[in-house]
């Protein structure tokens, strides 16, 4: 489905298609990595959901170039159609943090400093995306993700919050 959505964007190579995925606007939604991608393309082009045709390239390998057919633009239709299933909120850092009793208190302060970073960096990449997005849909989308990075990035500001984990250490 990402796959085609991308592609009713425009036509575009499995490259970009991955660079959209993997460090793209699309990376904040999907896990799909780069060895998932041209399976995925392979098997809606099986399935006559999308088309490839071939542009050659100087110096350079014949590069193919993805779109979507009408059957694949109906079956993105229907897709989108369903309601979604519900967000997994699966993370390595909360995990770490469920055993904060076996933890150094240094260690754990190091922890939530390098994930509030992290959200810091989301907060800008997403803040640099949204200035230069032109649909209402993708600057919904974009405020989204922004307030759920500046919520984790506030929760771990507050040093109410640490003093409550490092509670009894």
């Amino acid at each position: 489905t990402l796959c085609l959505a991308i592609l009713a964007l425009g036509d575009a190579t499995g490259y970009e298609i991955t660079k959209l995925v993997a460090e793209g606007s699309f990376s904040f939604f999907s896990e799909a990595s780069y060895g998932s991608i041209y399976p995925a393309l392979t098997k809606l082009l099986d399935e006559g959901l999308i088309n490839c045709r071939e542009e050659s390239q100087s110096n350079r390998p014949d590069k193919k170039v993805y779109s979507l057919t009408d059957a694949g633009r109906s079956a993105l239709a229907g897709a989108l159609a369903k309601s979604p299933k519900p967000d997994k909120n699966r993370s390595e850092f909360l995990a770490a943090l469920l055993f904060a009793e076996a933890v150094a208190p240094e260690r754990i302060e190091d922890l939530i400093d390098e994930r509030r970073h992290h959200h810091a960096g989301k907060i800008a990449q997403l803040s640099d995306l949204y200035k230069s997005e032109d649909t209402d849909a993708g600057r919904f989308v974009l405020a989204y993700g922004l307030a759920i990075q500046k919520a984790a990035h506030a929760f771990l500001e507050n040093k109410e919050n640490l003093r409550a984990l490092l509670k009894g250490k």
